[in-house]
């Protein structure tokens, strides 16, 4: 069995190390000059337990697998892994109830240790946290997603397969017998090929003339980080009450596997489909996001959301506050800019922001539609359920 993957992030070399251990022939292409580029290199690093996802979906099961799968695999391998913890606080009393339809949550999926802490318990975990009340969860974790992605490529070679690097797919066309594929200066033929291509899904999606009702519009996520004893303010993960509206999780401080901690996400609208900044932008990548209706019918939703999100992009004050609701002993001279990423959000035509994972079948081409937060942590169970779920023989 001859199987193509597009995208050598995280997921896609997941999914060929599957697919090459169960003996197929496998071959990664990947656009960029070096794997992890995009979304799998601008991970924080945190492994999610899975208390945040509707019981039941594809997320809420392949979080909870996935987590499992790449702790045990992080041993096998030596690959840092930290059981750092992780405190949902509320700062109000008018989150508590979404605080509780969180600790529910967990448990209806199964996650292990959580607690409801009192303002005296969090504090305990995070002694330098204010809040009314938390979840605790002590089984999330952190590691360094692009180490476990150059381990996951180097399972493919070794076990037969190849990673092509700086081979942009130009043309893929399907036939009875395969699927045919020119990338980079290659024309390669497969019997099947699966998409993992994150920010580019929908340019892979249109050459393989797999229309559909979603698309991708790009969310980037800024960050900044503490500097200095400030870092000493953090032991694990502090995350606010999320708005059930949206899949972003909001901003959180969060300690990374190499002692950093950092400060964010926001989630503002990005320029470009790789627009990791306000400077990167493209007329042609906006151009396809405004033409896209579900866009539109999302922007006229959700526009002030949208601008408070930009308002935070643009004023470290913002950011500060955001923290401080938190970890009070914060001042604006302890965060320092530290970059950001690019979340690819697939959006539906009614303008629905999709929270769950989406695998499209169309014949022998098997596109990942939608695979945001918590994919780094699910890429394992995810590349499992797709080769159990999708038939890969005719």
């Amino acid at each position: 069995m001859r199987i193509g993957i597009v995208g050598a992030g995280i997921l896609g070399l997941a999914v060929a190390r599957q697919m090459a251990r169960a003996g197929a022939e496998v071959t990664v292409l990947e656009k960029e000059p070096r794997i992890a580029a995009h979304q799998t290199g601008h991970n924080s690093g945190v492994v999610h337990a899975g208390i945040y996802y509707q019981p039941g979906s594809l997320k809420a099961t392949l979080c909870r697998e996935g987590a499992a799968m790449l702790r045990e695999y992080c041993a096998e391998h030596g690959l840092p892994y930290d059981e750092a913890g992780k405190l949902v606080v509320a700062s109000t009393r008018a989150e508590l109830s979404g605080l509780r339809r969180i600790a529910e949550r967990a448990r209806e999926n199964g996650v292990p240790g959580i607690a409801e802490l009192d303002a005296i318990g969090l504090r305990e975990v995070e002694p330098r946290a204010v809040g009314v009340a938390a979840v605790h969860s002590p089984h999330t974790a952190i590691t360094d997603f692009p180490a476990v992605a150059r381990r996951l490529a180097a399972d493919v070679t070794e076990a037969g397969g190849f990673v092509r690097l700086s081979r942009p797919v130009r043309a893929i066309r399907q036939t009875t017998d395969g699927v045919a594929v020119a990338a980079g200066p290659e024309r390669l033929t497969f019997d099947r090929l699966i998409s993992c291509a994150g920010l580019g899904t929908d340019g892979v999606a249109d050459l393989a003339r797999a229309g559909g009702d979603v698309r991708i519009v790009p969310f980037r996520g800024e960050y900044y980080r503490l500097a200095g004893p400030a870092r000493g303010l953090v032991r694990g993960l502090i995350y606010p009450v999320p708005d059930p509206r949206y899949p972003f999780l909001g901003v959180h401080l969060t300690r990374r596997i190499d002692g950093e901690v950092l400060v964010g996400p926001n989630a503002v609208p990005a320029l470009a489909l790789e627009g990791y900044s306000w400077r990167s932008a493209s007329l042609r990548d906006l151009r396809r996001i405004v033409a896209w209706p579900g866009a539109r019918r999302m922007a006229a939703e959700h526009w002030r959301t949208g601008l408070r999100e930009v308002y935070g992009s643009l004023a470290k004050r913002a950011f500060v506050a955001a923290a401080r609701r938190y970890v009070p002993e914060l001042a604006p001279a302890d965060l320092v800019r530290a970059g950001g990423g690019v979340r690819a959000q697939a959006v539906a035509r009614d303008g629905r922001l999709l929270d769950d994972f989406v695998i499209d079948v169309r014949g022998r081409i098997v596109l990942v539609r939608n695979a945001p937060s918590p994919a780094a942590t699910s890429s394992l169970a995810i590349a499992r359920h797709i080769a159990l779920t999708v038939p890969l023989t005719f």
